[in-house]
């Protein structure tokens, strides 16, 4: 299993974020790798409103969260097709856990995991008498690890061979550049289009168009923010993009600002 990332891939202005909130990731006990990335932990105490937005990746999430003035609560985030947008203010505290591709199915086996894509559930029927305080109450970050996998380890989620071929095929194309058409990557892996569309709307949420597109856009954000200047033709290209222009689409599309507008503000 690829080890907790580090990057900040799909965090929009990261540095801007990390003035505002402590943001940690951890990795949980190792029986639960298999299906979990990574737990993030997030602790803000805020003299002004700020909001937060991230290109979400393929992964599913559960978040116990507690905000200033509201109730604590849980709730089962699905992968957001879209630009997501957080408003943090006063106090507060997020336990999230973010499950690999595929990694969710095994704890809710009743639903194809586009049941969940596009929406927020709070104290889903997944999540029987979950009491988000258990999780969010300790100030011991150790305890609030040993926590979440307290309560993962008690929903026993039985191994699938079929979410860990879901997991394997979306780390294929975070880590293979080359794989740019669905049709091709279906041939590779001696798979027919409509059957690894089937695998993945049943195990990670999107089809895997969606997937290889996201990670371009992870890409060139991560690129905007760390060089300067960018050459786009250039990367356009890397990414198996037709021409700049198609790059450009995308990322003002996903982002809601066009990458070179993108770039000047972060930096």
């Amino acid at each position: 299993m690829a080890p907790v990332r580090r990057d900040t891939r799909g965090i929009v202005d990261a540095a801007e974020l990390f003035t505002h909130v402590d943001f940690r990731r951890v990795e949980p006990a190792e029986p639960l790798r298999r299906y979990v990335e990574q737990y993030w932990l997030i602790d803000w105490n805020l003299s002004e409103p700020y909001v937060s937005h991230v290109v979400p990746h393929p992964a599913v999430n559960i978040v116990f969260q507690r905000f200033e003035g509201q109730d604590p609560f849980v709730e089962v985030a699905g992968i957001q097709l879209g630009l997501f947008a957080q408003k943090l203010e006063g106090r507060g505290r997020v336990c999230g856990i973010k499950f690999r591709p595929g990694g969710f199915r095994p704890f809710a086996p009743e639903h194809p995991v586009t049941h969940w894509t596009g929406h927020r559930i709070r104290s889903p029927e997944v999540l029987p008498d979950t009491d988000p305080l258990t999780i969010l109450s300790p100030d011991d970050e150790k305890a609030r690890v040993a926590a979440l996998d307290t309560f993962l380890l008690g929903l026993d989620p039985q191994p699938d061979p079929q979410a860990d071929l879901a997991t394997t095929l979306v780390d294929r194309i975070g880590a293979d550049r080359t794989i740019r058409r669905v049709t091709d990557f279906a041939r590779s892996e001696g798979m027919s289009v409509r059957l690894l569309q089937r695998l993945f709307a049943t195990y990670v949420g999107v089809g895997p168009k969606w997937v290889i597109l996201r990670h371009r856009i992870h890409e060139a954000l991560e690129r905007a923010e760390t060089e300067a200047p960018v050459d786009w033709a250039a990367l356009a290209a890397d990414l198996g993009y037709a021409d700049q222009a198609h790059l450009v689409r995308d990322f003002t599309a996903t982002v809601g600002v066009p990458p070179t507008a993108y770039a000047q503000g972060v930096h």
